[in-house]
C-alpha cells in the first residue's frame, strides 16, 4: 500500500475513540505510519464561573485534562508504546480547526470513524470527504480492516481512474487480495427522441461503458478485471455503490476524488459526502492527490 507516514486522526473523547486505535495499530504497517497526530476540538474548552466557584479544585486548564484523558487511553491502547504520536487540543469551529491542523503538520492521510450504534452524527466526516487536502480513510465501528479479500474500485475509465486503479492494484498484490470493478452507467434524458424505449437505450449505454471497459484494460493493463456495470435508476450514486460493495463481499472501498461525469465520478462534492454519510458499515479509503483542495486552505488562514 501507499506509504501514508504522518497520519491525523480525530478522537471526541467517546467509546469510538477505543475502537479507532485499535483498528490504527492493526493497519500501522500496512499503511506505513510513522508520526501520529491525534486532535480533538472543541467548540468551548472554558469552565462557566460558577462552576469554577463551586469545584476550585479543577485548577488544570480544560485542554490539559483533555490531553491527559487521551494519553492515558494510549497508555491503555497501546501499552508497549509503538506509536510515535502528539496530541493537539483546541478549541473552535470543529471542521476549519481540523482541516488547518492537517495542513500544519503536512499529513498524508486522515483517518475518522464512521458510527453506526454508537452516538454522534458523523458530520465532521461528511465534510472531509470534500474539504481534506489528502486522502481520507473512514474506519466503521464494526468492520475491521486487517484482512482484506476484496476491494471495491467505482471507475469511469477516465485518465484519473487509472491512477486509483494502479493504487488499489498495488494494494492487492501486497495483501493477496482481489479487486473488483464498478462502473455506474446513467440513460441520458430525451432518449425517447431517438424512438428507442428505455430499456434499449438502457442496453446501447451499457454496451458503450463495457466498450470503455475494454479500452481501458487494453490501454492500461496486462490482463483484465472482475467489473460490474450498473444501471443508475435514479438512487443515489452512494446507495448503488454501497449495495454493490455488499453483494460482493467487499472489505474495502476506494474511490478517487475526481470524475468524467456526474453519476460515474462519485466524488467531490454531494455524491462523495453522501457516500460517507451512508456508509457505516464498510470501511472506505478516499485516494487524493496531496495538496488538493488548496484553495480553500488558503482560504482559511484569511479567516
Amino acid at each position: 500500500m501507499k506509504r501514508f507516514e504522518k497520519v491525523m486522526i480525530g478522537l471526541d473523547l467517546s467509546q469510538m475513540d477505543n475502537i479507532l486505535i485499535q483498528k490504527l495499530l492493526l493497519i500501522k504497517d500496512l499503511i506505513g505510519l510513522q508520526k501520529l497526530y491525534i486532535i480533538h476540538v472543541s467548540k468551548d474548552l472554558s469552565l462557566p464561573e460558577e462552576v469554577r466557584s463551586h469545584f476550585p479544585d479543577l485548577v488544570a486548564p480544560v485542554d490539559e485534562t483533555i490531553k491527559s484523558e487521551i494519553k492515558l487511553l494510549m497508555g491503555e491502547m497501546d501499552p508497549k508504546h509503538v506509536l510515535d504520536y502528539e496530541v493537539i487540543v483546541e478549541e473552535g469551529n470543529p471542521l476549519p480547526t481540523f482541516l488547518r491542523w492537517a495542513k500544519i503538520k503536512d499529513v498524508d492521510l486522515i483517518i475518522a470513524g464512521r458510527k453506526s450504534s454508537l452516538k454522534g452524527s458523523g458530520s465532521l466526516s461528511k465534510s472531509l470527504a470534500q474539504k481534506a487536502p489528502c486522502s481520507v480513510l473512514f474506519l466503521t465501528e464494526r468492520n475491521v480492516l486487517d484482512r482484506i479479500e476484496k476491494v471495491l474500485v467505482p471507475l469511469d475509465f477516465s485518465e484519473y481512474s487509472k491512477l486509483i486503479f494502479e493504487f488499489a492494484d498495488r494494494i492487492c498484490k501486497d495483501l493477496g487480495s482481489t479487486i473488483v470493478g464498478l462502473h455506474i452507467y446513467e440513460v441520458p434524458h430525451g432518449y425517447y427522441k431517438t424512438g428507442k424505449t428505455y430499456e434499449e437505450f438502457a442496453e446501447i449505454m451499457k454496451g458503450h461503458a463495457q466498450n470503455d471497459y475494454k479500452k481501458f484494460v487494453k490501454k492500461n493493463l496486462d490482463g483484465d478485471f472482475e467489473c460490474h456495470f450498473i444501471l443508475d435508476d435514479e438512487r443515489h450514486a452512494g446507495e448503488l455503490i454501497i449495495d454493490s460493495a455488499k453483494e460482493h463481499g467487499a472489505d474495502l472501498i476506494i474511490m478517487g476524488s475526481k470524475g468524467r461525469t456526474a453519476s460515474a465520478s462519485i466524488l467531490l462534492g454531494s455524491v462523495a459526502e453522501k457516500l460517507v454519510q451512508a456508509n457505516n458499515e464498510i470501511p472506505m479509503l478516499i485516494l487524493k492527490k496531496k495538496g488538493e483542495n488548496m484553495g480553500f486552505f488558503e482560504a482559511l488562514f484569511k479567516i
